[in-house]
């Protein structure tokens, strides 16, 4: 399907590269610039054997492209802005998660979107996993209350340290990697979330002292479901804590097992925390004597997708929603629901408190 979108890719680190990469590869795409603060655009050209037009400035790259559509995958603290200038340039917009770094800025993104009337598609990556999606949809059938349980703790060094750093200039682990397993849990139940409370830690100087490089954040619903999720950045986070997707309800539980994803040496990787490889399924039903009338379920997953075909695939979802005229309102609301509920946790570390949502 060739339907010429023009993309200008605004930020070319890795997601912003997995995503260029996507618009170099899928036809209906062509790129007319790519912008960054520093050499990534030009390493990015090299990787793609592409001579794509680069620049500095973002202002100037939207003036002299014009493009038909934005791709922003910078450090949330420009997210907002460069959202809403692209609208206002009459072009549609894929912005990494989250939205933007506080939740008035956030709003002003989707307000912006429905004023110029334009698409906006948020990179929740998690949602375009079919893996990820079997999870949830199995979790669904483990009754209520649901316990949810799930981490993403990354021993980050070298050039992921650098970048754990900057995005810690804005917002804590817990709401950049937050946003996505909070959106997992809400798919996992129709109830309401109605309350947080969080703890965090500050393990290392090299963060501003407001913010922690550590935390938990845990959240109740109004049908007593309940779940947890972890996160830490930097170079001393154990090896081991860092892989559990987790969910047991009345009717038994669901998880992701993974094979890879232990192996030493991985934790800071984007493809092993994107890879699902085993989904273990546990039936809670017993007998008279309390025994398992059910042995558990292994679901393989051998041919799943890699973290480059998961950005194809949110690429491509981008493209039809452009293409067909996608209503988005919901995908929106949801990113922003979970946004919201991931800066209370925030707020709960912060105030050492219980927030009512």
């Amino acid at each position: 399907m060739d339907v010429g979108i023009k993309i200008l890719v605004v930020g070319c680190g890795n997601m912003g590269a997995s995503h260029a990469r996507a618009y170099h590869d899928l036809p209906g795409f062509e790129i007319v610039g790519l912008v960054s603060r520093g050499e990534s655009k030009s390493r990015l050209n090299k990787s793609l054997q592409a001579a794509y037009p680069e620049f500095d400035d973002f202002e100037e790259a939207l003036l002299q492209t014009k493009p038909n559509a934005v791709c922003i995958s910078t450090y949330p603290d420009t997210h907002e802005n460069y959202a809403i200038r692209s609208f206002e340039a009459g072009a549609h917009v894929f912005l990494e998660k989250p939205l933007a770094d506080t939740v008035l800025g956030a709003q002003n993104v989707i307000d912006a979107a429905i004023k110029y009337n334009k698409k906006l598609v948020v990179g929740y990556i998690l949602r375009y996993h079919p893996s990820w999606k079997k999870f949830i949809a199995i979790s669904r059938k483990m009754g209520t209350p649901l316990v949810m349980r799930m981490n993403l703790n990354q021993q980050s060094h070298g050039y992921m340290w650098d970048v754990h750093r900057n995005l810690m200039n804005s917002l804590s682990p817990i709401v950049d990697c937050g946003v996505h397993y909070i959106d997992v849990m809400c798919q996992m139940t129709d109830a309401k979330p109605v309350r947080v409370s969080a703890i965090g830690a500050r393990l290392t100087n090299d963060i501003p002292e407001t913010n922690y490089n550590y935390g938990q954040l845990q959240l109740h619903f109004d049908d007593g479901s309940v779940g947890w999720y972890e996160a830490g950045w930097g170079p001393m986070v154990s090896q081991t804590a860092f892989f559990v997707k987790d969910v047991f309800g009345p009717k038994g539980a669901v998880s992701i097992v993974p094979n890879h994803a232990v192996r030493e040496g991985v934790s800071d990787s984007v493809e092993a925390h994107t890879k699902t490889e085993s989904i273990r399924v546990h039936h809670a039903d017993i007998d008279v004597n309390n025994e398992f009338l059910k042995a558990d379920e292994w679901i393989h997953l051998e041919d799943e997708p890699t973290h480059q075909d998961l950005c194809n695939r949110e690429q491509l979802f981008f493209q039809k929603a452009i293409v067909e005229d996608l209503d988005l309102k919901k995908q929106s609301e949801d990113a922003l629901n979970s946004l919201r509920i991931a800066f209370a946790c925030d707020q709960a570390v912060k105030t050492k408190s219980i927030i009512t949502l």
